[in-house]
């Protein structure tokens, strides 16, 4: 079959050899069908691209009212998530499910793929995704979209992408921290981050943007840090303080987690922040506040992202095709 649009339940009857009952009960995980003939139906499906027609399922049964929401572990050294950020993210998202008396289910680590996504839709086990970090994994994710599965991702929003994104103005944020470390008269300005990413990609090109249109000779460097953890981005600020010949004047991080690890960095080779760099971080986590000095960042706001990236999902199971959408993104000066 070519067009797998066009598969249809009896289409998977019919190559699995069983009934189209079958197949529904196979498909919602219904424990009437033996073990090897749900696995071989969901095999079929799998196969021929089949998504179930979810506005003609709830016809036929209730919603299970529970949202899956799987984090961006791959993206993160050996699995595991270190920037509080996520977590605080989670609890937004959490919040606002509440809100509305849905629950929520977390995806272990290792259900990170299609098929694993897959089969909790078949099995009931949630009604739609909540994806947190698109990561290295948007091929994942636009094969996911492609099975017509109910999704929601917070990233960076493409042209291109077939699901709803929900993001901050990551472009604005590296514009806004550019401009504040400008009027800081900046010209050394040493940017952290793995810039693979499309959201941190964008904030790197929203400060070479600030840059170019302000300052011609500010000399902007790049750090490419792969490990999310406070304890790399620390490792990563000394090996850079061993190795350059002139000390930044200012730094832009991905995070707050990764600006703080550079504030210790820059304290133990006996540099003075602000005295003798300027540090701006991203998404203003609790801490941030109350870090010494108070960190500069660029705000995320976790409260509105939850009930964005909820509210979207939710019209996405009513049957509509909400667009993406973009949460107030602004700068947070503080003492950095």
């Amino acid at each position: 079959m070519t067009d797998r649009r066009a598969v249809t339940m009896d289409d998977i009857a019919r190559l699995a050899k069983v009934s189209k009952p079958t197949v529904s009960r196979a498909l919602s995980g219904s424990p009437l069908v033996k073990e090897d003939t749900k696995n071989r139906v969901l095999s079929v499906a799998h196969e021929q691209g089949y998504a179930v027609n979810r506005n003609a399922q709830k016809l036929r049964r209730k919603r299970t009212n529970t949202i899956a929401v799987s984090l961006d572990f791959r993206s993160h050294q050996q699995g595991h998530i270190s920037d509080p950020f996520m977590f605080d993210l989670l609890a937004g998202v959490s919040e606002a499910l509440g809100d509305r008396n849905q629950d929520l289910l977390l995806c272990a680590p290792n259900h990170n793929d299609t098929d694993a996504f897959q089969k909790i839709l078949w099995s009931r086990g949630s009604d739609g995704f909540i994806i947190l970090g698109q990561g290295h994994r948007e091929e994942m994710l636009n094969e996911f979209a492609a099975t017509g599965a109910p999704l929601v991702v917070w990233g960076a929003g493409a042209e291109s992408a077939p699901y709803c994104v929900v993001g901050s103005d990551n472009h604005l944020g590296g514009r806004l921290a550019g401009d504040y470390l400008l009027d800081k008269g900046c010209q050394r300005i040493v940017f952290v981050g793995d810039r693979s990413f499309r959201e941190i990609g964008l904030r790197f090109s929203g400060l070479c943007s600030a840059a170019d249109e302000r300052h011609h000779d500010v000399k902007i460097d790049s750090i490419e840090l792969h490990n999310f953890s406070y304890e790399a981005a620390y490792e990563a600020a000394n090996r850079y303080l061993d190795v350059t010949e002139l000390r930044p004047d200012g730094v832009f991080a991905f995070s707050d987690t990764g600006a703080m690890a550079f504030i210790s960095a820059f304290r133990d080779a006996g540099m003075d922040v602000p005295g003798d760099v300027s540090v701006v971080g991203y998404n203003d986590i609790a801490s941030a506040a109350y870090f010494t000095p108070p960190l500069t960042t660029i705000r995320q706001d976790i409260h509105q992202a939850g009930r964005v990236l909820v509210a979207k999902l939710m019209r996405i199971l009513d049957g509509e095709t909400p667009s993406s959408g973009v949460i107030k993104t602004e700068l947070i000066a503080r003492e950095t």
